[in-house]
């Protein structure tokens, strides 16, 4: 600690230490601090919301249950709101890399609550009187429940109110543009080589479609974290806990939060695993491939101007080069590709974490709250900003349909009028002479040109149901 820090004396278990006189968080807090230097990584605003909105909860409960006085738990009740709220953020100074309950950090919050509400009382901060940071603030709990539970309010809360409306917004921009779409007939694509025609706007319903099903399971997710650890305690039997405790907190922050929020029925695999933080993070991470696959195949669409495929052009937002005047790069897909990227690596952070349950405790906790938090909010940010910056903006070309009757693959509806073998002798000898699959065929097979028209048909391609119905005699 810097010379000139004003400090106070306080003491825990563990004997006397220098805290900072204007620090709202106590001794635990400051040789937390002292023990973890290791990044300046910290819980995110969303988790310190969580533990705000359970430690309020908490106060009011204990008050009605009779087992806190009218006075703390009004001044409790209101510090612990405060914290929901942001107003002690930079109080939250405990790394990350800590112990792997996450006890730091309960402390943290339980110090900084404790001093705040003794300051509503009018008392003096750092006086653990008259409100005692375990005595009072932590009635009824453990850092054994009440992280994973502020893990499981945090990430219930993030996905309802940030990651589900955007996924919605972006679902709703890509269903706009294959409706826009839909009318432009280009050739399809497998393997990277030309396939049979297929619709642009059929790609983008591609696109909508896996936006809409990672929805459903985050939903699906959804379901699982919203059954909580509190009221466990240390090892999930209860104790030091009142019998109702638990789901009266649990009513409190489904009001809260927005969700439904309830007590678990096992609370031995709630405290002692990660189970539903894991499912959540494997359904993050397959958001993250639809998000991928979707940019990637914008940027493959859009690329050129002349040298690439441009069958779309995507809005320019930017220069794209420091050397090359007039170059613009698909930045906000590129943005989006590393944003997967970076959820594909916190899932498998997160699933290591939750290998790491040792009998009744999981002991990876902090790390894992992190990058679960952390996954939600850029998949969030990232889905509404492609919508916003590239979705909404994208415009077709003609370079599509101006390639589909030179496409080969048109031949391949060919086939049950000629056979396989004859179809792919004249799609060979179209690639070998530059001629068309339409040209080749007027001269190899006996079908005049007004019955080639309508078997290789692109539009009728793109729906089978449309097609001759001619099979081979």
């Amino acid at each position: 600690m810097a010379e000139d820090v004003k400090v106070r004396m306080e003491s825990d278990s563990m004997g006397e230490l220098a805290v900072p006189s204007e620090a709202y968080y106590g001794a635990q807090t400051m040789r937390a601090l002292l023990n973890f230097p290791i990044s300046r990584l910290r819980f995110p605003r969303s988790f310190i919301r969580a533990i705000g909105l359970i430690k309020a909860a908490a106060a009011e409960v204990n008050r009605d249950l009779d087992l806190l006085e009218d006075d703390l738990s009004n001044a409790i009740s209101r510090a612990a709101r405060e914290v929901a709220d942001g107003r002690f953020d930079d109080q939250f100074v405990v790394d990350i890399f800590q112990t792997g309950s996450g006890t730091s950090t309960n402390m943290n919050a339980n110090e900084v609550i404790s001093n705040r509400a003794i300051e509503i009382l009018g008392g003096e901060r750092g006086a653990r009187d008259p409100v005692h940071p375990n005595d009072h603030v932590n009635i009824g709990q453990s850092s054994n429940d009440v992280i994973p539970t502020a893990i499981h309010v945090a990430a219930l809360e993030g996905i309802e109110a940030r990651l589900v409306p955007a996924l919605e917004r972006l679902q709703a921009s890509l269903e706009r543009k294959s409706e826009e779409f839909m009318p432009i007939v280009k050739t399809g694509r497998t393997h990277l080589q030309d396939a049979t025609p297929i619709r642009l706007g059929q790609e983008f319903q591609g696109h909508a479609g896996q936006v809409e099903r990672g929805i459903e399971r985050m939903r699906s997710a959804m379901e699982r974290l919203s059954e909580v650890a509190l009221g466990g305690t240390a090892v999930g039997t209860g104790v030091n806990t009142h019998p109702e405790f638990a789901s009266r907190v649990c009513e409190s922050l489904t009001s809260g939060v927005g969700v439904p929020v309830r007590e678990t029925g096992n609370h031995f695999q709630a405290q002692s695993a990660l189970d539903a933080v894991v499912e959540t993070s494997g359904a993050l991470k397959t958001l993250a491939v639809s998000l991928m696959k979707i940019a990637n195949d914008i940027r493959w669409l859009g690329s050129g101007p002349r040298a690439g495929l441009g069958e779309i052009e995507l809005p320019a937002v930017q220069p794209g080069s420091s050397i090359m005047p007039g170059k613009v790069n698909p930045v906000i897909p590129e943005s989006v590709c590393q944003v997967a990227a970076q959820v594909i690596g916190n899932d498998a952070a997160i699933t290591i974490a939750g290998q790491s349950g040792n009998f009744e405790i999981n002991v990876m906790m902090p790390v894992a709250a992190h990058n679960l938090l952390q996954s939600i909010e850029i998949l969030a940010t990232s889905s509404r900003n492609l919508s916003d910056q590239c979705i909404d903006g994208l415009t077709a070309t003609a370079k599509g349909p101006e390639m589909v009757h030179r496409g080969l693959a048109i031949v391949t509806t060919l086939v049950p009028h000629v056979g396989y073998d004859a179809s792919a002798a004249i799609a060979k000898e179209a690639e070998a002479t530059g001629q068309t699959v339409k040209e080749v065929a007027l001269a190899r097979t006996g079908l005049s040109g007004a019955e080639l028209d309508e078997i290789l048909d692109p539009e009728t391609m793109t729906d089978p149901r449309l097609a001759p119905k001619v099979s081979l005699g």
